[in-house]
């Protein structure tokens, strides 16, 4: 591998360490339920870039498999969530 691409995607992997890290504060002291979640799905897709980018320098294809299998995971659970807070707010008996 080029010397100037690995030392690319070892910084891209970097970043993305660093964000993951901010996106956990931000997850831990979110002012409301909305913040919280969108925290928690931007660590999912950060994690899935982290991932690609270990997979990457690597050489290993099995952890791109690893990572599709997180992001499936992270929309399914985003939208569970999101449908069960879209519901909190109506009355039990409401149309």
């Amino acid at each position: 591998m080029n010397a100037a691409l690995q030392f690319t995607l070892q910084a891209a992997l970097a970043i993305h360490v660093l964000l993951i890290a901010v996106c956990v504060v931000r997850t831990w002291r979110g002012e409301n339920v909305v913040d919280r979640l969108l925290g928690a799905d931007l660590i999912g897709a950060l994690t899935v870039a982290v991932l690609v980018l270990l997979s990457l320098l690597r050489a290993t294809p099995m952890t791109i498999d690893i990572a599709l299998s997180i992001a499936a995971l992270g929309v399914i659970g985003t939208l569970a969530l999101a449908k069960h807070l879209a519901g909190r707010g109506r009355p039990e008996g409401g149309a």
